[in-house]
């Protein structure tokens, strides 16, 4: 099985807790005995959105405040490598053939973001894509995709499963600026749709229901379907 998880960075290193990050790391290590061979993308998380606040209000533009983020991803993904010591590929790759070829050489490719304009979320999808993983994993800071944003409306519901077609609408509904926070970015649900890779959003912050999901098909979060 090959599979890729995308895990934010709220959740990968909330205010830079290594033992999270160790967390990951294990339960990681535990997939690959498995037998399972496995990508990973990390975000930018708070700190990311902190730094492009700052730089915001320096006056950078959008494209500035891109690259301000993928900096920070490529670090989360740095301490993400650093648990992992020899398992992982030494460096984030920049470039999709990069990580497909830690994937050949039995190496876990740890990715940060790639190119302004998009979030981690598409660069998982793209990845997944590329290397014809089986599933995708979104380990994110809620428990699925919902009809609006749960911390700011109470009547939102959760998603058991929800097509393609519909979370590309929702997301459309969304602002996407730098360090804005959806489910999954719209460029990321369009190659999803495309790709028809099965996929999960679920609340990672226990890493261990990343574990679950990928090696005994157990989840609590949100399938999202061709």
């Amino acid at each position: 099985m090959r599979a890729v998880v995308s895990v934010g960075g709220s959740v990968l290193a909330p205010g830079l807790d290594s033992g999270r990050v160790a967390a990951y790391a294990d339960v990681i290590e535990s997939l690959l005995d498995d037998g399972v061979e496995l990508g990973v993308v990390v975000g930018g998380g708070g700190v990311a959105r902190d730094y492009i606040v700052t730089a915001r209000e320096l006056g950078a533009n959008e494209m500035a405040l891109d690259q301000v983020g993928i900096g920070v991803t490529r670090l989360n993904a740095r301490l993400l490598i650093a648990a992992l010591g020899e398992k992982a590929a030494p460096t984030p790759p920049e470039g999709y053939e990069d990580a497909a070829v830690a994937f050949h050489r039995g190496d876990v490719p740890v990715l940060g973001g790639m190119i302004p304009g998009q979030t981690t979320d598409a660069v998982s999808a793209a990845l997944a894509e590329t290397v014809g993983a089986d599933l995708l994993v979104f380990a994110t800071s809620v428990d699925g995709v919902y009809t609006a944003d749960p911390s700011e409306n109470p009547d939102a519901e959760k998603y058991d499963q929800i097509a393609t077609e519909e979370l590309v609408d929702i997301i459309g509904d969304i602002e996407m600026t730098a360090g804005s926070n959806a489910p999954i970015d719209l460029l990321g649900a369009k190659i999803v749709q495309r790709s028809g890779t099965r996929t999960l959003v679920l609340d990672g912050e226990d890493p261990e229901r990343v574990y679950r999901a990928i090696a005994d098909g157990d989840h609590e979060g949100t399938e999202v379907v061709p």
